[in-house]
């Protein structure tokens, strides 16, 4: 009788399979968690990203020069509205190269009901794995993990059915 045991290229391919398989089960279930960033608001509150756990929060790195941030914020504002009551926020954070006075001006102009930042250092781009295009959107869950990462303009379906499942909203 042989042994498997005397045969270490028969144990070396199933071996293999079952350590790939596991990292890739690893790799899909951890998500990456938030950068734990404090910041000023443009109303003078300073919060952190630990100070929203256990909201669905949504980051989005927007500029007033971007076409596409500009298109995007009507439905951002009615999103924050319709979910804000159930758990949801919603930060703004503007690019390091947009003028503060515009950002100061827009949020006003368009009355910005939710957390409205800017990033004049640069560093919270940084830390959100160096975000340099507009819009770039993170949704994190309550635990403050990504669960989402879009560049580019927002699917608000898409969106929508995700805040529904996380907020545990039945439709």
């Amino acid at each position: 009788m042989k042994s498997l045991f005397n045969s270490p290229r028969k144990l070396l391919f199933p071996l293999l399979l079952v350590l790939l398989l596991g990292f890739l089960a690893y790799t899909l279930a951890s998500k990456p968690t938030a950068p734990n960033i404090s910041f000023t608001t443009l109303d003078g509150k300073t919060t952190s990203m630990q100070d929203l756990r256990g909201k669905v929060v949504l980051v989005n790195f927007w500029a007033t020069d971007c076409p596409g941030c500009i298109a995007e914020m009507p439905a951002l504002i009615q999103t924050w509205h319709q979910y804000h009551e159930r758990g949801f926020e919603v930060v703004a954070i503007a690019m390091p190269y947009d003028p503060i006075d515009q950002v100061k001006n827009y949020t006003a102009k368009n009355a910005l009901p939710f957390k409205v930042t800017h990033d004049d250092t640069g560093d919270m781009s940084m830390q959100f794995n160096e975000v340099r295009v507009t819009p770039t959107t993170f949704v994190l869950d309550k635990d403050g993990k990504i669960i989402r990462k879009a560049i580019g303009e927002l699917d608000f379906k898409s969106l929508h059915e995700l805040l529904d499942q996380q907020l545990g909203i039945k439709g």
